[in-house]
């Protein structure tokens, strides 16, 4: 001790003689320190303050690249670890991780300073350290952790938990804030983790378990059910590895069962709720009075009784489930970071019994408890969405017995609130939404317009996150009671007197998932000339969005779906930027918004629209004229279910139909399209004919909706004798009838490309399509010989069929030629229609297939084959079938069919087509607008060839 003691002060008085510009000051100031320090490891020297001070005095004098830098860090860290080994103060050892990070780099493999800095009291012992400190989500806590995990390389012992430490923070700051791309990070980190924790590791069961809740949560936030999926396979595999008498199998009993209760919540199975409270209550048994998580059970245990009493309305659970809920809360400390769930829960099932009893008491306290979770959480806190949710369902209980309006005003607002809390997921934000639209509409309150509009525009941004078409559609279909939404967003506009906005609406919800798609193809010849170099950017990240949609659709690794979901998501974000640079020009400033009514209106320039809006609370037309407001007709006598029905006999009836003799009438089919003249089309002929004074023959297109898609409205018929023993007109006789699945789709089929073509035509044929694709088509190929004999010699004629219709070629015949016409199988795929397919020889041709393509300078198709303009029955009252795919493919122009085809029966509605079409045929003159009229007219000169369903079978989509 008395040579140390010496030995400080001799090297004392020697840094007393080296001002701060001695060479030597840096090596007597590292001296000194060390010989402190060596004191305060015996315990002869109490002082590790001023030692610390001195080595970093020293390091200081070091600068970079200086040569005994390396050593100089490497001596702060010894003190800082020193210190921290005796004090625990947390600040040490983040620093002296800092320190190793710049360190590690200087020191080269085999040196004696790289084998004592890379050992286990080195950095072994700081990373060891810093994975005991207490969770840190703060920025600066996560810069810690990254540096951590660098410091842990692949290989590294400790890289599992450093990985597992940092995906934490992450998830800690995502509960936070709400920021999915920490969720998003979090779980690829947590993913190697466990791929490098093999089947015996002793920690597997704690690797499953983190990954799982990651995985749980950001289903809760995006609704993608393969997320939780996953999380509940691995919930269970990390049950398995917890068997009785396992430590830790309370934790995994409680989170399997929440798990359990979210898929319940999603997808409505009650032998998940059954199961949860099963697990529930061992995990209970598991956490006596006195454990630290009791109070955590008891409110999962409480939220599984209440779910399961709101399905099957047994009062016993309901008041078991509020009496956990107290218990819970008496063991919540007030500064409990769960505390608000509990608080939410609570009031949701006070609610609920009050709706039972009507005892006020319950109200009251239901919505005090919510008012006590909202002062708790700060003001972007992502269950602050939860807190505005269930003061709503107090107030408007509390409305429904006391019918105070001011009641009703404060749930509104709180839907209001919940609709747009920025850190709440899409998923629930959606869900809050349409809660909204539909209490709106059940209480008339004037907010009702405002709800659907914010459920259109959450739509779109969640839509917008998925980065492939079929995914986008899933996303959409997730939300129970959406589908109506566009028809009765319209209907609410119409009943408030506001008939442009009822076109915006419809156009808006319906479009959606051809809107999407759309985007990355909107031509930009107008933004080119105003500003070329945005121009250019939005181009290149259009293409580069939808380039990775397409690759991102074919993976199947888990991990690496992630990872292209997270770069798609910031692709997307600088594809974001680009359009709001855009609309800061002048006359761009609606560019690529949802589409205005003046907007919409071009739709009409050649003739009026009539969209059909078939809803639960009214059944009615808008027709868009050429030119002035539009109309409204009232189909008062005919409602969604009358509807439903009407749907349901013209399918029996076609069945029946496709089994008589061609001679034999059609009664069925007559009553029924009777029923569409008097029901529906009668009193819209009215208005065209007495408040537009349309002329008959006029051209008119047709946009119907819901359970409207599926009749046969062009071929509405009175089939009746005037006195004078003429007929009364059918509505084919009266005017030229054409399909539009949006008005949208009409202006977009409207825009004349620059470059005019030479027009090329192709027909393309497959009448053997194989084994198991359906029976041949005999009269294929002599359809083809004819339809090539039919168009004029001034076209590029060229005829694709047997072996060489494939899949690639049929793909490259679209791209190729103005002009196609399709002989084949058709079949629309009711369960996934962007599978519904072209048969070719070798592979389908699918819609997706054709809507990934850009076909600029397509003109006219005529689809041949069966099925190809039924609508999709799922997604919110969408037109997703192969002719509209084709329509929105390029071309302008399409006839498709509605039900089956008999080829041989077809050929000759065919044959007068093209007759009609290409008329005079001398004069080669082909003309995409000429379709709807050529089609009328054929239908009319076969009428003693071909039957009424095969006759009413074609119909006409586009200009």
């Amino acid at each position: 001790v008395s040579h140390l003691n010496a030995a400080v002060e001799h090297l004392q008085s020697v840094l007393d003689q080296c001002p701060v510009s001695h060479p030597d000051r840096a090596a007597v100031l590292t001296n000194l320190a060390w010989a402190r320090l060596q004191g305060y490891i015996r315990n002869d020297l109490q002082d590790i303050d001023t030692t610390t001070s001195l080595f970093r005095d020293a390091l200081a004098l070091r600068p970079q690249r200086h040569p005994d830098r390396p050593l100089s860090l490497y001596n702060l860290t010894e003190a800082l670890t020193w210190r921290y080994g005796k004090k625990s103060t947390a600040a040490d050892i983040r620093e002296a991780v800092q320190l190793y990070h710049e360190l590690l780099p200087l020191c080269p493999e085999g040196t004696y300073l790289r084998s004592i800095a890379a050992g286990s009291n080195g950095i072994g012992y700081v990373i060891g350290s810093c994975n005991n400190l207490p969770k840190d989500a703060s920025d600066e806590g996560i810069h810690l952790r990254r540096i951590v995990l660098e410091l842990c390389p692949l290989g590294h012992q400790l890289r599992p938990s450093a990985l597992n430490r940092l995906s934490s923070a992450l998830r800690s700051r995502f509960m936070q804030y709400g920021n999915i791309d920490d969720l998003d990070e979090g779980i690829q980190f947590r993913r190697e983790a466990m791929s490098l924790c093999h089947e015996e590791h002793p920690d597997r069961d704690t690797y499953l378990n983190n990954l799982a809740m990651s995985l749980n949560i950001r289903f809760e936030h995006q609704g993608k059910p393969d997320d939780l999926d996953e999380a509940i396979s691995f919930y269970e595999e990390a049950l398995r590895l917890r068997p009785v008498g396992h430590k830790y199998r309370d934790f995994s009993l409680d989170n399997l069962g929440s798990a359990l209760v979210t898929r319940f919540d999603d997808r409505g199975d009650i032998d998940d709720i059954t199961r949860a409270i099963s697990l529930y209550r061992e995990a209970l048994t598991l956490r006596p009075p006195g454990h630290s998580s009791r109070d955590t059970t008891l409110n999962n245990i409480a939220l599984a009784l209440q779910k399961r009493y709101d399905e099957l309305d047994v009062s016993e659970d309901l008041n078991e489930a509020i009496d956990r809920y107290r218990e819970s809360l008496r063991l919540k400390r007030l500064d409990h970071p769960q505390r608000h769930r509990t608080l939410h829960n609570l009031s949701s099932a006070l609610c609920s019994r009050f709706a039972q009893t009507q005892k006020n008491e319950d109200v009251e306290e239901a919505i005090t408890l919510c008012q006590e979770a909202l002062a708790s959480l700060p003001s972007l806190h992502p269950d602050r969405y939860s807190s505005y949710m269930w003061l709503q369902a107090a107030y408007l209980s509390r409305y429904r017995a006391q019918h105070n309006l001011l009641d009703l005003s404060l749930a509104i607002e709180n839907f209001r609130l919940a609709s747009g809390h920025p850190t709440q997921g899409f998923p629930r934000r959606i869900t809050g939404a349409i809660d909204w639209a539909r209490q709106a509409e059940v209480y008339q309150h004037e907010s009702d317009l405002e709800a659907y509009q914010t459920c259109f525009e959450l739509f779109n941004s969640h839509v917008m996150t998925r980065s492939s078409i079929i995914s986008r559609r899933e996303a959409a279909n997730a939300f129970r009671g959406a589908q109506s939404l566009p028809v009765d967003a319209a209907s609410c506009a119409i009943r408030r007197g506001n008939l442009r906005r009822a076109v915006e609406l419809m156009e808006q919800g319906r479009g959606q998932q051809w809107s999407l798609a759309s985007r990355f193809k909107t031509p930009v010849e107008e933004l080119e000339t105003a500003n070329p170099k945005l121009a250019h950017n939005y181009l290149e990240l259009s293409k580069r969005v939808s380039d990775a949609a397409q690759s991102s659709a074919t993976i199947t690794d888990r991990a690496a779906a992630d990872r292209a979901a997270t770069e798609y998501r910031r692709l997307t974000r600088r594809w974001e930027a680009a359009v709001a640079e855009i609309r800061k020009l002048p006359k761009f400033s609606r560019f690529l918004l949802p589409p205005s009514y003046e907007d919409l209106h071009a739709a009409a320039r050649h003739g009026p629209v009539i969209i059909f809006i078939a809803s639960q609370y009214s059944c009615s037309a808008i027709i868009v004229p050429t030119s002035g407001e539009p109309h409204h007709v009232p189909l008062s006598s005919i409602a969604l279910a009358d509807l439903i029905i009407l749907k349901d006999r013209f399918t029996r009836a076609l069945r029946q139909a496709s089994r008589m003799n061609p001679k034999e009438t059609r009664t069925d089919l007559i009553v029924l399209l009777r029923i569409v003249w008097d029901e529906i089309m009668l009193p819209i002929v009215n208005a065209l004919e007495n408040v537009l004074k349309l002329k008959r023959r006029s051209r008119i297109w047709l946009c119907p909706t819901a359970a409207f898609t599926s009749i046969p409205l062009h071929a509405a018929h009175p089939f009746l004798t005037k006195p004078d023993r003429s007929k009364e007109p059918c509505l084919e006789d009266l005017y030229v009838c054409s399909y539009t699945p949006t008005l949208s789709a009409l202006v977009r089929s409207r825009q004349i490309t620059k470059r005019r073509v030479t027009p090329s035509f192709v027909a393309i044929g497959q009448g053997q399509p194989g084994a198991g694709k359906g029976k041949a088509l005999l009269a294929v190929d002599s359809e083809l010989e004819l339809v090539h004999s039919l168009v004029p010699a001034t076209a590029n004629r060229a005829t694709i069929s047997g072996d060489a219709a494939t899949r690639t070629g049929a793909l490259k015949a679209l791209e190729d030629n103005s002009w196609v016409h399709l002989a084949c199988h058709g079949k629309q795929d009711p369960a996934q229609p962007y599978d519904s397919h072209f048969v070719m020889r070798d592979e389908h041709l699918t819609l997706l297939d054709i809507m990934e393509r850009d076909i600029p300078h397509g003109e006219f198709a005529f689809l041949s084959a069966c099925h190809t303009a039924v609508g999709d029955k799922e997604t919110p009252d969408e037109v997703i079938h192969l002719a509209a795919g084709i329509q929105f493919s390029g071309f302008k122009s399409v006839v498709g069919t509605l039900w089956e085809v008999d080829d041989a029966v077809a050929k000759h509605v065919v044959e007068a087509f093209y007759k009609y079409m290409f008329h005079p045929k001398e004069a080669g003159v082909m003309d995409c607008t000429k379709a709807a009229w050529a089609l009328n007219c054929a239908t009319h000169a076969v009428k003693t060839k071909v039957p009424l369903e095969q006759r009413m079978v074609f119909i006409h989509i586009g200009v």
